[in-house]
Formats: C-alpha cells, structure tokens, sequence
C-alpha cells in the first residue's frame, strides 16, 4: 500500500464468513443423511446429531474469546493510509481459501450418515451456528464498545486470533460496508 498502509479485514467478517457454508451444509448434509437408515437407525442418528449440534455450537461460539478480548484491548487506531477491506472481498477471499475444507467436510459428514444418520451433518451445522453467534458476540461488544476490529488482512492465515496477529486497529463504529457484527449495513 502506498505511504505505509495496511490492508485491514473486519474480525466480525472473518468470523462470520464460514457461518453460511457451514450452516448449509451441515443442513444438507444432514438432510441427505436422515435418507439412509444407517447402522443406528435413523432417531438415535438424529437424536445424537441434535446432541453434537447443541455442543459444537457452544463450544465454537465461546472458543477463543479471551484471545480476541486482549488483542482488542491492545488494539490501536487505524492509520489514515490503511485501507478498509469490503465485506465482499473478505467473504470471497475466505470462503476461496477454505473451499476445499468446506467440500472435505460435507463429505465426511454425508459418509458419516453411513454409521450415524444426519449426526455429521447437524455437527457441521453446529460449528455454522456457533461462528455466527461468535460474531454476534463480537457485534455486541464493537456496539459497547463504539469501536470495530478490524486485522491486518495478510496475517488471516490462522484466522483472526490466530498466532501471527498481535493486536487488532480500531475504527469508529461508522467505518467500513458491514454493520458490526459483521452483517450488511442496511
């Protein structure tokens, strides 16, 4: 970037950029899966995948969030040279490099209806749901708050709390193409 800027992505974006294709697929998956009897049958399959669904979301949507409280908390503001990524392009550039991980995981979670009927399938829509929830947590604390997070878009290779990030930029809660949380501003 020119004069030093940086490219910054929404953490709220980031997160929520997997909620959609792993809530849809796990749905499908899911749907798919309650076709087969499997080798449990088809109520312990979905009484099971209710099970992993309710604790794959917990565990997704609380995973982390001390991480992502202190980089907030080391955060600095965002230099005027920085450029402030749409949500669009961090969307595509997370859902493209994640692809393959999206396919492999639908299709363990259809095979694994084989043995448990629609379990794989509502685990994966379970880790959908528990992103989502994740982001409305970080919503709810950019609104406290009156600041968004944003990251350094070249350090998203472990996500947004990942190793390589130290601490996030903030911008006033009016910066940037999603509403905090990272929906579409309307």
């Amino acid at each position: 970037m020119a004069r030093g800027g940086q490219a910054l992505a929404r953490v709220a974006v980031v997160v929520r950029a997997g909620a959609a294709p792993l809530w849809w697929a796990g749905l499908t998956a899911a749907g798919a899966g309650a076709l087969l009897p499997g080798l449990t049958g088809r109520r312990i399959g979905l009484l099971a995948g209710a099970a992993l669904f309710l604790v794959t979301a917990a565990a997704v949507a609380l995973a982390r969030r001390g991480r992502h409280t202190r980089l907030a908390t080391d955060a600095t503001r965002a230099a005027r040279a920085d450029f402030l990524q749409d949500r669009a392009v961090t969307l595509r550039a997370w859902r493209r490099a994640h692809r393959w991980w999206l396919l492999g995981a639908f299709t363990a979670a259809v095979a694994s209806s084989f043995a448990l009927p629609g379990a794989g399938g509502l685990w994966l829509a379970g880790a959908g749901a528990g992103l989502w929830l994740k982001a409305l947590w970080i919503g709810h604390r950019e609104r406290t708050e009156d600041r968004l997070w944003w990251v350094r878009a070249d350090l998203l290779g472990r996500g947004p709390a990942g190793k390589p990030v130290t601490a996030y930029r903030t911008t006033g809660i009016a910066a940037g193409d999603a509403a905090p949380g990272g929906a579409r501003r309307r």
